[in-house]
């Protein structure tokens, strides 16, 4: 079938169903009249309508297949091929049905001649409410177009569906389910605060009156007046950001204006007109098929930009729909927390914030756009929280704790009372360690501790003021890129570079070259998804992806080179496994220096070179590699997960492992020891560090410097200065000699009796 066919019976069908909703015959009569007009319309032998009743699905209504099957043949959700569609909301498209290992057979309903099968689920408010299936006897795959008639057809049958009350009422409304007592919800931590307030859902939902178009040009008219009042609005405000020019929140806001302007999109929205649908109705069609798509989508830095496309998607509907906007455009009267299933970052710039007090969405991630521009506002966000809708009501009180990973619903007094005290005893804390800013970090018994910061952000370097950290430690390059649409040129690095070495004045920035792969994946990059290796985070990744694509390699150290002119250029490589991987990087270096200088450019005063350890089996070369260093790091994150081969993703594993075990902390002390014997400056990298317990215990192993994250420098500055180094190295050394059954409750009972601030 061509697209113009295609088109053309689109539109014939979408007529004949919207003539079908207009009469007064019964919700059976029209089933049966429906499955009629699709099976002519699309010459399909066998066409048929399954509806999800009590959580099971029932054929309603056949062309083909024996009328005595009607009613009769039901099938569970992710029972048989109509089971699979339903559960996962995707297509099916088979050239030989009982090829499948889902295929189930029912006797009763005579299909036994049919072969091919094509089946798309019936999607009513995100909710798969059926399944609409063809079947032919010749084994044949549908053709693309033809899937898309169905899918189109299948999302005017959910209106007829809802309007002859067909929708099944068992979990249809999440909402009459809702929990009414206190309850505990954890997520993931993507941006740390605490912070109180009501529930208020970012976006009523937009209800779509009307799918079938009466006049295609008219409807046509109504999107292109749509897209233009959209693309001010994202004009308007990415011009307008309040919290300071440039940074990556500015990166973010540019990927985002170039979906609002792309013509791809629009396009897919007017061929969805085309076919007969309404404005609204086209682009809820080329919505449902994003989704569709991201479910599909392994790489989670593709599927933030689908999220965007979504969130953007979203306004469009709302515009052209003339219905209520977001509770942004309504306005906050009171302090409020934020529930979402996801942001776009535009969205979240909408809301006022001096009452929105925390973000809680149902999914999320650590590099997604609106946790960059979150970070930027000073916003706590929890990600990942798991029914919300039916779990939290809208005007529920709220207490939000990023910290412990979770948000308390409807709380008891009591536990308001405690929440109130512990953020009045964080705000008081925090204006504690603010005040202990030009306080230096040294230890009861002398030792003066380098405490330092983990940034990735330009935004990141004014912690050093605040806090009064002693520099950055690791500055993560490939935020830049993770935020990026497309691969950041050579020049577009170099001034990212130079901001945050202007930034910090005085003070050592440490660079770590790219850091990408695991769960790191870029999109742009051709030849590296995620979901290519069995497991990426011991895969293609880092030094080594760097190593075998080194002209991004070569982009990055020129940029760096130049960017630090005049300066010392401390730069670090991530992952390296054995000496040849720094000897390489390193002269790779060399001879961008080399090109630097015969071509008359400045060049950096110093350039020191060191590496991270985190893996394990660098330990046993580091004779060979420590003459060549000028410092070393200890990645504690990935060391940790590979010494025990446990991801530390994996919830299961999350807390098995503990920092304080004899293993990792004779690991510690041994290379320690190894690197002070060479002379060469050793820090810890990574949340270990950023912890009190766990970086006292690494001080008394010998380690002084710590390169941690901002929140966490008032706290181990504290720690720092309440420690006698001397005396807990000497009991360090007898319990790794003879461990004791719990190192941690060692650790914390040595602390409290010697007083260290590590609570």
């Amino acid at each position: 079938m061509s697209l113009n066919d295609a088109t053309t019976s689109s539109r014939e069908i979408l007529t004949g169903l919207h003539d079908l909703m207009a009469s007064r015959t019964h919700a059976q009569a029209k089933l049966n009249k429906v499955v009629e007009v699709i099976g002519e319309a699309v010459d399909s032998e066998v066409c048929s309508i399954y509806l999800l009743r009590e959580g099971v699905l029932e054929l309603f209504a056949t062309r083909g297949l024996n009328q005595e099957a009607v009613h009769v043949t039901k099938l569970a959700l992710g029972e048989g091929l109509v089971g699979q569609i339903a559960q996962h909301k995707r297509v099916l498209n088979l050239d030989e049905a009982t090829s499948h290992p889902d295929f189930v057979y029912r006797p009763e309903t005579g299909e036994e001649m049919y072969h091919s099968f094509a089946g798309v689920p019936i999607i009513h408010r995100e909710k798969a409410v059926g399944v609409l299936a063809v079947q032919h006897a010749e084994a044949r795959s549908y053709d693309e177009v033809e899937i898309e008639t169905l899918q189109t057809v299948a999302m005017v049958l959910a209106e007829l569906i809802a309007h002859a009350e067909l929708i099944d009422p068992a979990g249809a409304d999440a909402a009459s389910l809702r929990e009414t007592g206190t309850l505990r919800l954890e997520g993931l931590r993507l941006v740390e605060g605490m912070g109180g307030g009501h529930a208020v859902y970012h976006q009523p939902r937009v209800e779509i009156e009307y799918t079938v178009a009466e006049d295609v040009e008219a409807e046509r008219a109504r999107v292109y007046s749509a897209f233009r009042r959209m693309r001010e609005q994202i004009d308007n405000l990415a011009s307008q950001s309040e919290f300071g020019v440039g940074g990556e929140h500015q990166d973010v806001l540019e990927t985002y204006k170039m979906f609002a302007y792309d013509e791809g999109w629009s396009r897919r929205i007017n061929a969805a007109i085309d076919s007969g649908l309404t404005a609204e109705a086209a682009i809820e069609r080329v919505q449902q098929r994003t989704r569709s798509r991201m479910q599909e989508i392994d790489d989670p830095l593709l599927k933030e930009r689908m999220h965007d496309l979504e969130d953007l998607s979203n306004r469009l509907l709302r515009i052209v729909s003339g219905q209520l906007g977001t509770a942004a455009q309504m306005g906050l009267r009171r302090d409020s927390i934020l529930i979402a299933r996801n942001l776009g970052p535009a969205e979240l710039l909408e809301y006022d914030r001096r009452r929105l007090k925390g973000v809680v969405l149902e999914e999320g991630s650590l590099t997604a756009h609106v946790t960059i521009v979150a970070r930027a506002m000073g916003v706590p966000v929890l990600g990942r929280v798991r029914d919300v809708r039916r779990l939290i009501g809208e005007g529920d009180e709220l207490l939000l704790d990023v910290g412990e990973a979770s948000v308390v619903v409807r709380p008891t007094p009591a536990i308001a009372e405690a929440f109130d005290a512990k953020l009045a005893l964080s705000q008081k804390r925090r204006a504690e360690f603010a005040a202990m800013r030009e306080q230096e970090p040294i230890t009861r018994d002398g030792i003066r501790v380098t405490v330092m910061v983990n940034a990735g952000l330009r935004d990141d370097v004014a912690a050093l003021d605040v806090m009064g950290a002693d520099g950055i430690g690791l500055f993560r390059t490939e935020f830049q890129f993770l935020v990026s649409a497309t691969l950041p040129q050579r020049e577009r690095q170099q001034r990212l570079y130079k901001d945050v070495l202007d930034a910090a004045g005085d003070k050592p920035v440490i660079f770590r070259t790219l850091d990408i792969g695991g769960d790191k994946a870029l999109p742009y990059l051709r030849g590296h998804k995620l979901g290519e290796e069995e497991n990426p985070a011991m895969g293609w990744r880092a030094l080594r992806l760097s190593l075998d694509r080194d002209g991004l390699m070569k982009a990055q150290a020129r940029a760096l080179i130049e960017a630090a002119a005049g300066r010392t250029l401390n730069v670090m490589f991530p992952m390296v496994c054995e000496p040849w991987e720094f000897d390489q990087a390193q002269a790779l270096f060399e001879a961008q220096r080399q090109w630097v200088l015969a071509h008359s450019r400045a060049l950096p005063v110093e350039i020191r070179y060191g590496c991270m350890l985190e893996v394990p089996a660098l330990a046993e070369a580091l004779d060979i590699l420590l003459p060549k260093l000028d410092f070393l790091s200890i990645g504690t994150n990935d060391l940790t997960q590979f010494l025990f081969a446990a991801d530390r993703a994996n919830p299961r594993l999350a807390e098995r492992y503990d920092w304080l075990s004899p293993t990792i902390l004779r690991f510690l002390r041994r290379v320690t020891a190894q690197a002070s014997e060479a002379k060469v400056p050793v820090a810890s990298c990574g949340e270990m560090g950023g912890r009190a317990l766990e970086a006292m215990a690494l001080i008394g192993l010998g380690i002084e410097r710590l390169s941690i994250t901002p929140a966490a420098v008032g706290p181990i500055k504290a720690m720092v200065r309440s420690l006698d180094a001397a005396a807990l190295r000497t009991e360090m050394a007898e319990w790794l000699a003879h461990p004791p059954a719990n190192m941690r409750a060692t650790l914390t009972g040595w602390a409290a009796a010697n007083s260290v601030a590590v609570g």
